[in-house]
């Protein structure tokens, strides 16, 4: 077998962090969290605030927001025998919802389990395991209750595994600011991270300097967090995940790049679903699915920059970046980050690259 080239290489993805790097909480004010600005084709990071983002902006700009909102999925229950068990639910229907599981000696078709508030106490309602899938999926009854007011009571929001929580102060917290101040579209089960900063005055402000501001939806799924195992970077399957295109957004976008303007993606998903949808150079509006994976070597038909977070070392999203950059340029503003105190993952502080 040929020898991969560096950028194909997972191993070339990695980098050194520190688990105190990796921001446990949101900053106090979301535009108060540091931003890393990158030049697309070369120099220096520079150092600011998430607040000085509009002036790295410029008139005509097309910036495009995932305007999904996450779902507090995250249950927790107990089992007869007084085990317990988080379930993070994937799909719904009045009583019957479908959820991937965790606990220590597994569920079985027939066992019951009382659902537990905020704070771990019994809230009467019981859900039916009818069957477990491959993949650690359960599909579930709720008896004698609604799940989606089952999740409006007493879910959590799903936060990335690491992140720690404990306790109901950090879960109404987590309700708030672990959502984007202009979602509005039911179906994530993670938050399109890179829009955490904005607030709607700075929305409204960029608006009012002749920013376009335009809506995709993508509901971020599970697959999110799914590391690369492939020795390959390319070989990585992000898994499907379907994404809408209004015709507005279709028509702003396209218009946009007929007259050579800027076309600014806030976070990978909505990267992913404006170069998915515009794999012909034109976006086109309307729903679909997507598996696009971006790395190294890939020709970008529709976005001019973006707004991001810090990542994982070797996930898709790192190699995302670096397909944008380079991978050099990305790891050493990484290394320079951490180095400066940079706050990593989704609490953490952000990078515009233009």
């Amino acid at each position: 077998m040929d020898e991969l080239p560096p950028d194909a290489r997972l191993d070339a993805w990695r980098f050194d962090l520190s688990p105190e790097c990796i921001a446990q909480v949101p900053a106090p004010d979301r535009d108060g969290s540091r931003l890393m600005v990158l030049g697309r084709e070369g120099g220096l990071p520079e150092h600011h605030r998430f607040s000085d983002l509009p002036t790295w902006l410029r008139p005509g700009d097309v910036l495009v927001l995932n305007d999904t909102r996450v779902v507090p999925a995250r249950l927790f229950a107990v089992k007869t025998t007084g085990g317990r068990v988080e379930l993070l639910v994937l799909d719904r229907r009045h009583d019957r919802f479908a959820a991937m599981y965790g606990t220590h000696r597994g569920l079985h078709p027939g066992a019951e389990l009382t659902i537990v508030d905020l704070d771990g106490v019994p809230t009467g309602s019981l859900a039916r395991v009818e069957g477990i899938r491959a993949g650690g999926i359960a599909d579930l009854t709720c008896t004698g209750c609604d799940i989606d007011d089952l999740l409006a009571r007493f879910g959590r929001m799903p936060l990335p595994p690491y992140i720690r929580r404990d306790g109901r102060d950090h879960a109404v917290l987590d309700r708030e600011r672990y959502q984007t101040v202009y979602a509005r579209e039911d179906g994530a089960v993670a938050a399109p991270t890179a829009g955490l900063h904005f607030t709607p005055g700075m929305l409204a402000a960029l608006v009012a300097s002749g920013v376009e501001v335009a809506h995709v939806t993508l509901h971020v799924g599970p697959g999110t967090f799914k590391p690369i195992t492939a020795e390959d970077v390319r070989e990585h399957d992000v898994g499907e995940e379907r994404y809408r295109v209004p015709a507005g957004t279709a028509d702003t976008v396209n218009r946009a790049l007929d007259e050579g303007r800027r076309v600014i993606a806030v976070g990978t998903t909505a990267v992913r679903t404006l170069e998915a949808a515009g794999a012909s150079g034109r976006v086109v509006a309307g729903e679909a699915s997507t598996r696009l994976l971006i790395t190294p070597g890939y020709r970008f038909r529709v976005i001019a920059g973006m707004v991001t977070n810090f990542h994982l070392p070797g996930s898709s999203l790192v190699v995302l970046v670096g397909a944008l950059v380079g991978r050099e340029r990305v790891l050493a503003a990484y290394r320079e980050a951490v180095a400066s105190g940079y706050r990593f993952y989704s609490y953490g502080d952000a990078m515009l690259i233009v």
